[in-house]
């Protein structure tokens, strides 16, 4: 059952509107509070849900920090479920998904280290654009307003939804082809045919068309302040053979976040795709977040 928190006592949260967190993330919360450790958030992106965190989740417990890894408003539990009932992942935007991951934030006693993957990589920057990150990671991150690099790749990873102006409203699955040249291109067939079965789930269209529209909406959700002082250190991580999200969109959003005074760094994984931090490569990518983390949070 949801519950309906307050926004008040929270030292690292401002004002942000009414929304609902499941009893479950609420469980993390408190766990997270009892134990008085370093908290990390986990948010995952389009066609993933939470538990694609879990390897990453113990790797941090043992290395001394609190995981949590909360979902996106309504998602299901399971992928199983989540095939089943696509469409209570339809109408997520940005907006909503930043402000459900705020008021988590929000209810923490210590300002945690955000790493999101994707678009949970886009609405990482968003969080610690609003000063609600002590540390954050965003790997293979969704532009936001400001990055202009469009490759043919990218339009190409994106077209199941945005071919069809219709999808905004709906939740779109991947088919097998789909995933494996927006995700599993950089893994061999069997591989990309387990992760597949294991983690792909329909996603909400709104976020990919509120990011195609991005430079031409001021008024956009898709959009970080990235000039904010107390944004804290970030690194952007970009698989070299990511076809969803190429070198060039990680390197346009990782020169907008130069503009901050704070750390701003990037790194290349080599011949590493999409489903970086699922695929059986996954361990490399996690220690290396987990370095940056352990430098600032």
């Amino acid at each position: 059952m949801p519950t309906t928190p307050s926004n008040t006592g929270s030292p690292t949260a401002p004002f942000t509107p009414a929304t609902t967190i499941t009893d479950h993330e609420a469980r993390q919360v408190d766990r997270a509070n009892e134990t008085g450790l370093q908290p990390v958030v986990f948010v995952h992106g389009l066609w993933l849900l939470p538990s694609s965190w879990d390897r990453w989740a113990a790797v941090f417990e043992t290395a001394g920090y609190t995981a949590l890894t909360p979902g996106w408003p309504d998602d299901p539990e399971t992928v199983e479920a989540a095939n089943a009932h696509p469409e209570v992942m339809a109408h997520k935007t940005v907006g909503q998904v930043a402000d459900h991951f705020g008021v988590i934030i929000g209810r923490l006693k210590r300002k945690p280290a955000v790493i999101g993957h994707s678009f949970g990589g886009l609405l990482a920057q968003i969080l610690a654009g609003r000063g609600l990150a002590s540390a954050t990671v965003a790997i293979d991150p969704a532009p936001f307003r400001g990055v202009l690099p469009l490759p043919l790749s990218a339009l190409k990873s994106a077209w199941p939804v945005l071919g069809n102006p219709a999808n905004r409203n709906r939740a779109v699955p991947l088919t097998y082809e789909q995933f494996r040249f927006g995700f599993a291109n950089a893994v061999s067939e069997d591989e990309a045919k387990e992760l597949y079965a294991t983690f792909a789930v329909p996603a909400s269209g709104a976020p990919l068309f509120q990011a195609a529209t991005a430079n031409l909406n001021p008024w956009t959700e898709a959009k970080v302040d990235h000039e904010n002082p107390e944004r804290g250190p970030l690194l952007i991580v970009s698989g070299e053979k990511d076809h969803t999200v190429p070198w060039a969109i990680a390197n346009a959003s990782f020169k907008q976040q130069q503009k901050n005074r704070g750390v701003t760094e990037i790194v290349e994984m080599p011949n590493r795709g999409h489903a970086l931090t699922i695929d059986s490569g996954w361990r490399e990518v996690a220690d290396t977040a987990l370095a940056f983390v352990k430098r600032f949070a």
